[in-house]
C-alpha cells in the first residue's frame, strides 16, 4: 500500500458541487484520507461530506479559505498533502501519477501538475471565463506537498483571498525550495458564476499587489549578495 495522503477540502455552502469532488478522490483507489474544513455552512455541505466518510471539522467562527487549509495540515496524519476546492475534481489516476513523481524525486517537496478549466453545466453563460488550454500556476487540486515542507516554512497566510499562493513562493524562494512541474492535467478546475476567486476579486487583486511587492523584496535582497 503507498504512504497515507492527506486530501483538505475547505467547504462554504458547497452542497451543489462537493459530492462529485469527493467521489474524484475515493476513485483514485490511493490510501488517502479526506479532510473536510467548513465555515460554518448554511446548507448539507457537512451532512453530505460525513455521509461520504470524510472526517468534518466544522469551525465555530467564519475563518475563511486560507484557515481551512491550515486546519488541515494541522490536523494531517498524511506524509503527503493536497488541498482541492469543493467544486473542483480530481482526474482519474492524477493521484498515483502525483505519487509516482514524487518517489522519482525524493529530494522535492512540491510537485504540480496542471488544471483544466470545464464550464459548469448549470451555467453555461460562464464558458467566456475558460482558459482554453490547460495550465500551470494554481496549487489547489494540482499539487502534491511533502506534509513535512510546512514545519520549514510555516503555514498558509490568513487573512488574504487568493494573495496565499504567491506569499506561500515567496517563502519557497526565501528558503531556496522549488516546484518540480510535470506535464500532466490533474485536476479538472469548475468554473460557474459563484467561483471563490470570481467573487472577491476586488480583494484578490490587493493581495496580488502586496505578494508581488514582497517577491520584489526578496529579489532584491537576493542580488545583493
Amino acid at each position: 500500500m503507498s504512504d497515507l495522503i492527506s486530501i483538505v477540502i475547505p467547504t462554504y455552502n458547497g452542497e451543489k458541487y462537493i459530492k462529485e469532488c469527493i467521489w474524484s478522490i475515493q476513485n483514485q483507489n490511493m490510501n488517502t484520507e479526506i479532510i473536510v474544513v467548513d465555515d460554518i455552512s448554511s446548507d448539507s455541505t457537512v451532512d453530505i461530506a460525513k455521509s461520504q466518510g470524510c472526517n468534518v471539522i466544522v469551525n465555530n467562527v467564519h475563518k475563511g479559505q486560507v484557515a481551512g487549509k491550515n486546519t488541515g495540515i494541522k490536523v494531517a496524519k498524511g506524509k503527503y498533502w493536497l488541498t482541492i476546492d469543493q467544486d473542483d475534481m480530481l482526474v482519474d489516476g492524477a493521484l498515483q501519477r502525483l505519487y509516482d513523481e514524487m518517489q522519482k524525486n525524493p529530494d522535492e517537496y512540491i510537485i504540480m501538475a496542471k488544471l483544466k478549466d470545464f464550464c459548469s453545466p448549470d451555467t453555461p453563460e460562464q464558458k467566456k471565463f475558460c482558459k482554453s488550454q490547460p495550465f500551470y500556476g494554481i496549487l489547489t487540486g494540482s499539487t502534491l506537498f511533502r506534509t513535512e515542507i510546512f514545519d520549514k516554512i510555516g503555514l498558509w497566510k490568513e487573512g488574504v483571498i487568493t494573495g496565499d499562493v504567491i506569499d506561500l513562493t515567496n517563502r519557497l524562494i526565501e528558503f531556496g525550495l522549488r516546484i518540480k512541474k510535470v506535464d500532466f492535467v490533474a485536476c479538472n478546475r469548475r468554473i460557474h458564476n459563484a467561483n471563490y476567486g470570481r467573487t472577491n476579486q476586488k480583494e484578490e487583486y490587493k493581495d496580488y499587489a502586496k505578494a508581488l511587492r514582497k517577491r520584489l523584496d526578496i529579489k532584491e535582497k537576493n542580488n545583493a549578495f
